[in-house]
Order: C-alpha cells, then structure tokens, then sequence
C-alpha cells in the first residue's frame, strides 16, 4: 500500500502546496498553510467497481434532472425552479437573519406534500429539543420530518443511508467533523473532507442536500472559496436583521441562472413571501413633501426590478478629514461620482461629510444607479428637493455623460406601473416606449440633469 505523503494547503485559497512556506504564493496569505494527509485510496468506492465511461455528448442523458418544488415560490424562484435531486446547495448569511427558519419551513413544506417523502434536517448547532421549539413557534409538524442533532459526519452520512430522505439539511457545515481527520471542526481540512463526503453521498443516492454556512465579517462565506466550488448552488441572504424584510440572492447555479433574487418578511411566524416588492423600499413621505437628498430608481435584482429610494446627507466636517460613509451602494462609486460633481458641476464637497443610502437595506452595487446617487448627494448639498415621484435612472462616466443601462424599458416600466410621473434617463436612440402617464426626460450631460434641482 502506498504511503500517504503531507500536503499543505492554505486555507484561504485552498490551494495545495508540497512542503509548507510562510506565505502562500498563490493568494499571498502569510502563515495560511496546514498540514494535511490526503486519503491513500478512495474508501467509499465499492470493491470491483466500474469506472466511469467516456460518451460523447450528443448521447448523454440530459432529462433526469427532476426538480422537487419546496412549497416557498420565491425560494424555488432562488433555485431555478425547485431543487434538483442529488444536488448541493450552500446558503450564507449573518447570525439570525433567517437561514435556519426558512429552511425548517421549506422541508417542513416538502414534507406536508402528501408524497410521502421524507425529509431531514441535522441540527449541528442546536439540540434536537431546541430545534422542535422553534418548529412548534413556527407550526411545522410532520411525521416525516425527521430531526437529527449530529456533528459526526459518518453518523450523518449512515442516518442518510438508513432513512433515505429526499431532502436533508445540515446546519451548519463549519460545525461537522470527521473523526478520522485530526483538525478541529471549521478548519479548512475538516470543511474540505466533510463538505466532500456530502457532495459524493448526493451524487450517489440522489438526495438533495442543503448546507449552511457561516459568513465572515465582510459578508463572504466562512472558509476556502474551495467549498463554494464544490457545491452545485451558492444563495446568499441579505439585508439588515434590524429590518424586517431579507433577500435571498443566488449567485452560482449549475442547474440555472444566477443572480435570481426572493423577497422575504420576518414576521412572528417565520418568513413570508413578498411576491410583488412593489413599493416595499419607497417611502411614503406625508404632507411635507419629499425632502432633499431624496431620489429615486429602479435596480435590476435577478430578473425583477426593485424600486428603492437612495437617500443622501452632506454636512459641514473639519477641513481635511471629510467622511464617506455609505450603506447600499459600492464606496469607491460615489467617492468617484462625488469628484465629478466637484470638477464637471463645480461643487464644493472636499469639506463637506458626505452619507449615502439605500433605504430598506437592499444592495444596489450596479452603475445604473449612478446618476440617482449625484442628484441625491446634490440635492441634499443645494437643499432643493427634486419633484416628488422623479426617478433617476444613467451609469455616470468621468467626463460627466450620461450613459445607457440595461434593461432600461423594463425598469421604466415597472416604474410607469407604480405611479411614477417623471423620469430622468439616458438617450434612448429615438426607441421611446410608450409609458401611460410618465414623461421621460433625456440627458446626455450630468448638467442636463442638475437643471431639475
């Protein structure tokens, strides 16, 4: 039998080095690198097995990917439709923003279909009496929902055998371990084995399986980016968990497209669908009109438009230690727009703090949102509210021209659906659609659009 030879793997990019360095060549992480003991042999293949055939591709079978609805529309919207059996999805997010109470009540739903399939949900984290608290506060119930507090991977794996479930989740993976593997739970060798033992037990019995996931301080799942490459599906929550509403956003999937969003409210009894966002991130202001700073757009979120309020505030600061302070929106975008404000629209800014946000906690990192952000920073700078119902909608260059965005028909007319009466937008090339009871005004200049202040 061959012996095994130590390897060092970083654990921030996960990839493999022979002998160990103080600083990664790869990533250029400094002290990343672990010892790690490769298996000799692949244990979990059957003695005798045959090898997988090459085929050429016209005569592979490509119709044996079932989806299996989970009951939650914006969830199967999340997912490209359903899960598919046999594949693994990773969810991310923040403590307590809802990860584990969406996915009790979407196997709790899977469960209640009257196919009598069973599912099952390991509590890595949580005693099994804790998580049948929360799924009596939730109100889900069953007799094929089976609960499993395990961190012992190969119990896990033999109770996945046993049962047979059509769905399992295993919350969380940073928490499992492999008894064989001498690292402690979290650490890059335990994730890398344990997250490939799940993977191959998916692939194998046709079990769909559902992995939560830590997030670090930046917002990025916890570990390797090595895990997120393993998994067939990677969906994020977002939002503040001050906030009563969250977004689900996918942003890898083998089996559909990306970027796909589900809207969520928490509410005592878990979460709730929002189906139609409509003005769920406008705010209604009262008789005192809409104050300055205030603007409007519409952001692409998968293949739905959000219409959300980007809010801005410039106060006077000490000469020389002016703060940017942003929530919503990417930083080193506004610190550009704010100097094409200060040299193309000849505003004072450099002692001026500057605050940026979107209002409802939804993150809008795309151009298109750029000219909404200049008129609200200068808005809130000549304090001159822009009229009320005006939306924004231009990616901003250097230079100060406006240009196109994607989607633009779309988002105007969703816009044109909420009651919105006028709109700034970028040249349109003559293509006007007709939009019932909005008027568009084009601009090709950054001063164009300054002259509605």
């Amino acid at each position: 039998m061959k012996k095994s030879r130590t390897q060092f793997v970083c654990n921030q990019c996960g990839n493999v080095q022979p002998k160990w360095l103080g600083k990664c060549p790869d990533c250029g992480a400094w002290d990343s690198l672990e010892s790690y003991t490769p298996p000799a042999g692949d244990s979990r293949k059957e003695d005798g097995a045959v090898a997988s055939e090459a085929l050429p591709i016209g005569e592979i079978d490509q119709t044996r990917t079932p989806r299996r609805a989970t009951g939650i529309g914006e969830f199967d919207r999340v997912l490209g439709g359903g899960i598919v059996s046999g594949s693994v999805v990773l969810v991310g997010g923040e403590p307590g923003i809802g990860k584990s109470t969406l996915l009790l009540q979407a196997v709790n739903a899977i469960a209640a279909t009257g196919r009598g399939e069973k599912v099952m949900y390991v509590s890595s984290e949580e005693s099994a009496r804790q998580t049948g608290l929360r799924a009596q506060r939730l109100g889900v119930s069953g007799a094929n929902l089976l609960v499993l507090a395990e961190t012992n991977v190969e119990a896990i794996v033999q109770q996945i055998h046993k049962h047979k479930p059509s769905v399992a989740v295993v919350d969380s993976i940073q928490m499992i371990y492999k008894p064989n593997v001498p690292a402690a739970p979290g650490s890059m060798t335990q994730l890398r084995d344990s997250c490939m033992d799940l993977v191959y037990l998916a692939k194998t019995t046709g079990t769909a399986i559902i992995l939560v996931g830590h997030v670090t301080k930046s917002g990025t799942l916890a570990g390797p980016k090595m895990i997120e490459h393993i998994v067939d599906t990677v969906a994020y929550f977002e939002g503040d968990r001050f906030h009563a509403h969250r977004i689900v956003r996918c942003v890898k999937n083998r089996f559909g497209g990306t970027q796909e969003v589900g809207l969520f409210e928490m509410t005592g009894e878990g979460l709730r669908e929002v189906p139609d966002p409509g003005k769920l991130f406008m705010e209604q202001y009262g008789p005192g009109g809409q104050p300055s700073g205030s603007v409007l757009t519409a952001a692409m979120q998968g293949s739905r438009v959000l219409l959300v309020e980007v809010q801005a505030l410039t106060a006077s600061s000490v000469i020389g230690a002016a703060k940017r302070k942003t929530s919503g929106v990417l930083p080193d975008r506004v610190a550009m727009i704010i100097a094409v404000l200060e040299k193309r629209a000849e505003m004072r800014l450099a002692a001026e703090d500057v605050f940026v946000n979107v209002a409802g906690g939804v993150k809008t990192p795309e151009p298109a949102v750029d000219l909404a952000i200049a008129l609200a920073i200068a808005s809130a700078h000549m304090n001159r509210p822009l009229p009320p119902g005006t939306l924004a909608l231009g990616e901003m260059g250097l230079g100060g021209e406006i240009r196109a965005v994607s989607q633009l028909e779309n988002r105007l007319r969703e816009a044109a659906r909420l009651g919105v009466g006028h709109a700034i937008v970028p040249p349109m090339g003559g293509h006007v659609p007709k939009l019932k009871g909005m008027a568009l005004h084009e601009v090709r200049k950054l001063s164009q659009a300054m002259a509605d202040l």
